[in-house]
C-alpha cells in the first residue's frame, strides 16, 4: 500500500514531487496566464549539475543533469538515484531520462527508463505534428502507441529553463502542458516567481530567484542562479535537492534508505478499528484539503458538509447478466486496453480464459479473476510504473500492480474495471492504497489485494477512472485529515 509512486517517480525527472494549485483552480486565480511557447530572449548556459537528495536531512539519493546545446535545439540528460523505504522494504531506484528540446523548449524526442529490483519500464518517443509516436518496453518486449496532442508538450526537466529564458520577472506566472511518460497523457503546472534571497550553497552565497511549481494541489519551491541554474528545491514530505559536487554526490556521505514513505504520508486515525469487514457503514470528517477534481462522492459513498459516509455495497441483487450495449460509452471505455492496463494482450486475454469460463455469471467471473490475483501474486512493495504484463511475469507487486493486473483481466473477461485511488485502514492508521471498480450490473469495489468483494467501507476513494486520476491525490498527500464519527 505504498502511497502513489507513479507520479513520485516520474516527478521525480524533476524533483522526487511536483506540486501545484489544481488546474481548474488556475485561471480563476491567474485569468490572463502569459503565453507558454515562449522563445529565449537569451539562451539559457550549458551546465552539468550534481545535487544531494535529502529527506528531513537524510540523504537518500543523488541527480546528475546534463544540459547542452546542439543543431539549434537543447539536449538534457538526467539521471535520478534514490534509496527507498516502503512497508519496511528497501529498494533502488535509477530513474534515466534524454531528451531533445526544440527552441521554445517544447519536447521533440525523449527516451526515458525507471529501474528497480525485477522491474524494468523503458519508453522511447517523438513529438511530429499533433502526434506523440512512442515506444514503450517492458516485461512484454516492445510496444508502439500513438497518441494525439492537444498542445504542444514540455518536459517537467525542461519548464525552469523555459521561464528563466523568458526572462524572471517578479509575480510573473507561466503555465505549461507537460507530458507525464507515467500516464501517457498532459498535465498542466504552473510556475509563479516569487522573488530573490541570497543563500549558502557549497559554501558560497548566491544570490538566486524564487520560484515555486504548482501541481495538482502540490506545491515545490525551486532556487535558480543567474544563469538558470537549480541551486536548491524544497517539496513535499520532508524531501530536498541541493547543488553539490560530483565528488560528494558519488563519493560523500552514503545515501541512506529513506524514512518509510508509506508511513509518512499516512493519516492517524481517531479511532481503532477492530474487524473493518464487519461495518456495513463508516462516517467520517474530512477536512484539510480541496475537494474540487476529487472523486470523493458517488456510488457508495456520500458528501456533503464535510462530513463523507460510505456504505457497503451489497451483492444479493446482482443480475446474473447485463447488457453490455445498454451502458453509456463513458462506461464501455472502461472494456478498453491502455498501455498499462493491457488487456488485449494474448496473455492477458488467454489467462482470462483459463480462469473463467463463458458460461459465468458476472459475479463469477469477478470472483474467480481475483481469487487468483489473490492465490498467485506475491504481496510485495515494487517502486516502479506499474502495468499488467510486468506484474503477471514477474508474479509480484503491491496495490498498484494487483490493481491494473485484475483491470486488465477483467476487461479480458467481459467486465468492466477501473482503477480507485485513495486511503484504507490498517492497524490505527489510513494508508494510501489503490483498488478496482468493476462493473457486475451495477458498479462494485474489489480489492484483489486483500481479497475483498465488496472492499470494506474503510476504503475512502478520493480518484476514480485509469492510472492518470491517480496524480490526483498529489494535492492531498500530507494535508488531509479525518475524524471518524461513527
Amino acid at each position: 500500500m505504498k502511497f502513489f509512486w507513479v507520479a513520485g517517480i516520474l516527478f521525480g525527472m524533476l524533483f522526487m514531487s511536483l506540486l501545484a494549485l489544481r488546474t481548474d483552480l488556475f485561471h480563476k486565480l491567474f485569468p490572463n496566464p502569459k503565453n507558454t511557447l515562449l522563445l529565449a530572449s537569451n539562451a539559457p548556459s550549458e551546465r552539468d549539475t550534481w545535487m544531494n537528495i535529502f529527506q528531513n536531512k537524510r540523504k537518500i539519493g543523488f541527480s546528475h543533469t546534463v544540459f547542452s546545446r546542439k543543431d539549434g535545439k537543447y539536449h538534457l540528460q538526467e539521471t535520478v538515484f534514490m534509496r527507498i523505504n516502503t512497508l519496511g522494504m528497501v529498494q533502488d531506484i535509477h530513474l534515466d531520462t534524454k531528451a531533445v528540446l526544440n527552441p521554445d523548449f517544447t519536447l521533440s524526442e525523449i527516451a526515458f527508463e525507471v529501474r528497480s529490483g525485477l522491474f524494468d519500464f523503458g519508453m522511447t518517443g517523438a513529438v511530429s505534428g499533433d502526434l506523440l509516436s512512442l515506444k514503450t518496453k517492458n516485461a512484454e518486449g516492445e510496444r508502439t502507441i500513438d497518441i494525439k496532442i492537444e498542445k504542444k508538450p514540455y518536459l517537467v526537466s525542461g519548464i525552469l529553463d523555459a521561464v528563466k529564458s523568458a526572462g524572471l520577472k517578479t509575480g510573473e506566472t507561466f503555465f505549461f502542458d507537460i507530458f507525464d511518460p507515467a500516464t501517457m497523457g498532459q498535465e498542466t503546472v504552473s510556475v509563479t516567481v516569487i522573488g530573490k534571497e541570497d543563500i549558502l550553497i557549497m559554501g558560497e552565497k548566491k544570490n538566486a530567484n524564487i520560484v515555486t511549481l504548482n501541481f495538482k494541489g502540490a506545491s515545490q519551491m525551486a532556487w535558480i542562479d543567474e544563469n538558470g541554474e537549480v541551486l536548491k528545491e524544497e517539496g513535499l514530505l520532508g524531501i530536498k535537492m541541493e547543488k553539490t559536487s560530483r565528488q560528494d554526490a558519488l563519493f560523500g556521505v552514503p545515501a541512506e534508505a529513506s524514512q518509510d514513505l508509506t508511513e509518512v504520508a499516512s493519516v492517524e486515525s481517531n479511532v481503532v478499528i477492530e474487524n473493518p469487514q464487519q461495518l456495513e457503514m463508516l462516517e467520517v470528517a474530512v477536512s484539510g484539503i480541496e475537494y474540487d477534481g476529487l472523486r470523493i462522492a458517488g456510488g457508495r459513498q456520500h458528501f456533503k458538509d464535510q462530513v463523507l459516509v460510505i456504505e457497503k455495497e451489497s451483492l444479493a441483487d446482482i443480475p446474473p447478466v447485463f447488457d453490455i450495449t445498454a451502458l453509456p460509452e463513458s462506461d464501455k471505455s472502461f472494456l478498453k486496453p491502455t498501455p498499462f492496463i493491457q488487456s488485449d494482450h494474448e496473455k492477458i486475454r488467454n489467462l482470462a480464459k483459463e480462469i473463467v469460463s463463458p458460461d459465468d455469471s458476472p459475479l463469477e467471473k469477478v470472483k474467480k479473476l481475483m481469487g487468483w490475483i489473490h492465490e498467485h501474486i506475491e504481496k510485495k512493495p515494487v517502486l516502479s510504473v506499474p502495468d499488467a504484463i510486468s506484474t503477471l511475469e514477474n508474479r509480484m507487486g503491491d496495490c498498484n500492480e494487483h490493481s491494473v493486473l485484475f483491470a486488465a483481466l477483467s476487461r479480458a473477461a467481459g467486465i468492466p474495471a477501473k482503477v480507485e485511488a485513495g486511503l484504507v485502514y490498517l492497524n490505527g492508521r489510513f494508508y494510501y492504497h489503490a483498488w478496482n471498480l468493476v462493473y457486475v450490473g451495477k458498479w462494485i469495489t474489489a480489492d484483489s489485494l486483500f481479497g475483498q468483494f465488496p472492499a470494506d467501507v474503510t476504503h475512502i476513494r478520493f480518484s476514480s477512472g485509469d492510472q492518470q486520476q491517480q496524480l490526483d491525490l498529489m494535492g492531498i498527500i500530507g494535508k488531509v485529515r479525518l475524524r471518524i464519527e461513527k
